[in-house]
This record gives structure tokens, C-alpha cells and sequence, in this order.
């Protein structure tokens, strides 16, 4: 290890008034050394002594913009006067499928811990019968895509530095659910440090900063910085269907959203589902100074949160569900220079290392600011973005919790109705208190069963089937 490498870092942490960070370095051995410079070298030390200054030292006031507005959104079912732009978009989102100007993105950092599952929450077994893992179901769906339209789908998985390995190697076992292994591909999640109250970036060891992952809005950056958005460009994709690991009634790849944002010229898009009540958690579009955006359901003024069309709903009813599309060029743009999303603070408790004294920290109280970027912040970037309404109960389902809603219990319960309804829309015979399971392989949308109907056997009250 070169002595000008250390002495460059050195420079580096204490412009940016971080140079405890190498308090412990002489102690390390050479492989210790050579991690922690590297896990220093990766950071932006410039840019976060920016944000130390701006979001850890203080917390930044909440500016909510001057004009709050409905935002408007394409309805999940289409007016007479949408029918036509309805086709037209479904037939064109087709085309780019068909082109292979379409790419899948999983949203895929997280464990499985608050489910009690020990692994990757990707890994989890989340079907109704057969309890495939949520993996399988997007694959699966994919797989269907691919046949159905003649083309190739490459899918790109953003894990985490903790569940990398172990996502990798449970897509080795499950031999890649029969895709081809080439059109898929993972990179972990940024990282950022952890600041003390006064921030001071901590040491989770002696040779180790503590970092946090760098919220979903990270994504965008790590699509860019892994390499991903250059193998899109090759590949000639040109649009970005975004998804979180956790909802497996998504639709991966959904013509019609894809063709409606791309027919409008849309940089980013959104799916939303009306509201189940005005106070509902969820974050909620707006037209936020003539712009789509996202204000959390905490941010909200409580007036607007209430305020009620004569019938009682919601007047901001738009929620939602972390589903988009992204164009290529709008993540390259994002990338362009600095990142160009804003960050968001959370003060936490944070295990460390006192560097006075070497000795392990378990802090009792918050004592620690964590910096996340959100990926609907990038929403307000855009010079087009759109907003389509889906059914609640055909396309979110996720599996958040360990009981109760947004649980496996509530998820797996809406995976079946979802299939009861789409057999009997098609003409099967299932009685009331059968459990379905219904393979994306098999259908990914109502249409696909009606060249099977009459070859499926009615199913009676109790059963628990797999189609």
C-alpha cells in the first residue's frame, strides 16, 4: 500500500473534518488497511461535508411548495373518450416489449427479519399453495412476457452489501427459474455514512466506517454507477419498469402503462391506487407547483388530507405504490455531475465505536442521523410525467408485515381472489372457499386463460389448487 494513497486520504477526511475516521488505521493489518481506504475512498467526502452542514447538523425546515393540487392521473378503467389512447398505448407499449426496448427492475436491498424469515425478503415464500418465494413469481412473470411477445426481458436486481451473496448464490440454486442467466443482473445498493449529532461520520469497528443504505432513490444512482444503464444502452433499451421485492400481485411488464408513458413523452411515471381513506399511510400525488410529485402522508397539511368531494372521497386520493417506469435517458440525466436527488434525515440509533476510547457504543437513545433519498423525488425533475389508476386488489398485495395488513395472511388471500375472479371471468366453475394459486406462467393477465378455460376442471369449495 502506497504511502501517498494514505496520505491522499488522510487529505481528503480532513478537508471535509472527518479525519478521526482514521484514528484506528496504524493498528489494522495490511488486508484492514487496504478495506477501510477503500470504503473511504468510495464515499463523495466533498459532497457529504455539503449535507453534514445541511441536514445532519440541523434538521432543514419542511418547505411544502406554494400551489397543492389534485394530481391528475389516467383512470384505471378508460373514459369513451380515452378508448382509443388506451388502445393505441397498449399497442404500443407491446411494440417496445416486442423491440426489446423494455427492461424489469427489482427494488431488492431488504431482509426478511420483520417477516421472521432469515434470508433475503426476495427469497420469501409468498404464493398461497405451492409458496414459491417472490423471486420466482417475478421470473416467472417475466418468462411469460418473453414467450408471449418473442423477446427478451433483461431484468436487473438491486440488493444490498448484506443480502448480495446470498440473493446471487439462491438464483444459483433455483438454476435462474430457467432464464437465461446473462439477462439477469445484480448490483448492491449505495451505502452513506452515519453521522453522530455533530456530524462526525462513525466507526462501526475500528477499521470500518457505519454506513446506511442510501434509500431507494439510490437506486437510480446505483443503476449507473454498477454498470447497469450502460448494458441497457447496448441492449437498445429505452424504458425502465421500477418494482419493490415486496408486491407479488405487480405487474412487471405492463403494456399499457409502458405505452401511455411513452406516448406522452414522459420521463418518469407512476402508478397510484385511490385511496382507502383520507388519512391512509401512503404517500399521495399532487400537482405540486405544476409539477407531479409525492408528499408524504406525514407532510400532508392536515386541511388538504381531509378536504372531501360531496360524496366523502378523499379529494387527494391519489396514493402510492412505488410502481413506475423510467426512461433510460432520465437516469442518465440524474447521473449527469451530482446526484441530483435531494436527501431526506432520520435519527436513529446507531451501534459504534468511541474514538476516544476503542470501546463499543450501544447507544440507548437516537444518537445517530441517517441521510436516504427517495425515488419519487425525482418525480418533479421531470419535464412530462403521468399517473395511471389500477385496481388496488389486482396489482398490490404486499407482504410487509409480519401479521396483520399488508402481511403474508393478507397478500396470499389476495392472490388467490385475484385468480378466482380472472378463472371465472373466463368461464371456470370455482366454488366459494377454494384457495388458487395461479402461476404467471399460466396467465399474467385475464386474457391469457381463455384458450385454457375449457380445459380447466371446476374447482369445489376447500380445495387448494395450482394452475
Amino acid at each position: 500500500m502506497s504511502d501517498d494513497r494514505v496520505a491522499q486520504t488522510r487529505g481528503t477526511l480532513k478537508a471535509a473534518k472527518q479525519e478521526h475516521v482514521l484514528t484506528y488505521f496504524d493498528q489494522l493489518d495490511a488486508a484492514g488497511k487496504a478495506a477501510l481506504l477503500d470504503q473511504v475512498e468510495a464515499q463523495d467526502w466533498p459532497a457529504l461535508a455539503e449535507l453534514v452542514e445541511t441536514y445532519v447538523k440541523q434538521a432543514p425546515p419542511l418547505t411544502l411548495p406554494t400551489s397543492i393540487e389534485p394530481a391528475p392521473y389516467y383512470p384505471a378503467q378508460p373514459t369513451k373518450a380515452l378508448a382509443d389512447k388506451y388502445s393505441q398505448a397498449r399497442a404500443h407499449g407491446e411494440k417496445l416489449i416486442r423491440e426489446g426496448k423494455v427492461a424489469a427492475f427489482t427494488v431488492a436491498g431488504g431482509q426478511g427479519t420483520r417477516l421472521g424469515w432469515d434470508g433475503p425478503k426476495g427469497t420469501y415464500p409468498a404464493t398461497p399453495v405451492h409458496k414459491k418465494s417472490l423471486f420466482q413469481v417475478f421470473a416467472e412473470y417475466l418468462i411469460k412476457v418473453q414467450r408471449k411477445y418473442n423477446t427478451v426481458v433483461p431484468w436487473y436486481i438491486m440488493t444490498s452489501p448484506l443480502n448480495d451473496a446470498p440473493t446471487r448464490a439462491y438464483f444459483e440454486e433455483q438454476n435462474y427459474f430457467g432464464l437465461v442467466r446473462s439477462d439477469v443482473t445484480f448490483f448492491p445498493q449505495g451505502t452513506i455514512p452515519s453521522f453522530s449529532l455533530d456530524g462526525k461520520a462513525l466507526l462501526a469497528a475500528k477499521g470500518e466506517l457505519a454506513t446506511n443504505p442510501d434509500g431507494h432513490g439510490g437506486s437510480l444512482r446505483a443503476l449507473s454507477r454498477s454498470g447497469a444503464i450502460d448494458d441497457m444502452l447496448r441492449r437498445g433499451v429505452e424504458q425502465i419498469s421500477y418494482f419493490q421485492v415486496d408486491n407479488p400481485l405487480v405487474k412487471c411488464i405492463d403494456p399499457l402503462f409502458i405505452g401511455l408513458h411513452a406516448l406522452d413523452g414522459a420521463q418518469m411515471s407512476s402508478k397510484m391506487v385511490t385511496k382507502a381513506a383520507p388519512a391512509e399511510k401512503v404517500g399521495n400525488f399532487v400537482l405540486a407547483d405544476g409539477r407531479i410529485s409525492v408528499i408524504e402522508y406525514s407532510d400532508l397539511p392536515k386541511e388538504l388530507e381531509q378536504k372531501v368531494h360531496a360524496d366523502g372521497s378523499p379529494v387527494f386520493n391519489a396514493g402510492s405504490i412505488a410502481i413506475h417506469v423510467i426512461a433510460v435517458a432520465f437516469v442518465k440525466q440524474l447521473n449527469a455531475g451530482r446526484f441530483g436527488l435531494p436527501y431526506h434525515r432520520a435519527v436513529k440509533k446507531v451501534p459504534h465505536v468511541d474514538v476516544k476510547t476503542g470501546q463499543a457504543v450501544e447507544p440507548k437513545e437516537p444518537n445517530a442521523v441517517k441521510l436516504e433519498t427517495f425515488v419519487f423525488d425525482a418525480l418533479p425533475l421531470c419535464e412530462k410525467s403521468i399517473v395511471l389508476e389500477v385496481v388496488r386488489a389486482e396489482e398490490f398485495g404486499p407482504i410487509k408485515n409480519a401479521e396483520g395488513a399488508d402481511s403474508a395472511v393478507t397478500s396470499r388471500e389476495l392472490q388467490s381472489q385475484r385468480a378466482v375472479r380472472w378463472l371465472a371471468a373466463a368461464g371456470v366453475d370455482v366454488a366459494a372457499g377454494a384457495t388458487v394459486e395461479l402461476s404467471p406462467l399460466t396467465a399474467i393477465e385475464p386474457s391469457d386463460l381463455k384458450s385454457m378455460s375449457t380445459v380447466i376442471k371446476p374447482i369445489g369449495a376447500g380445495e387448494r389448487v395450482a394452475i
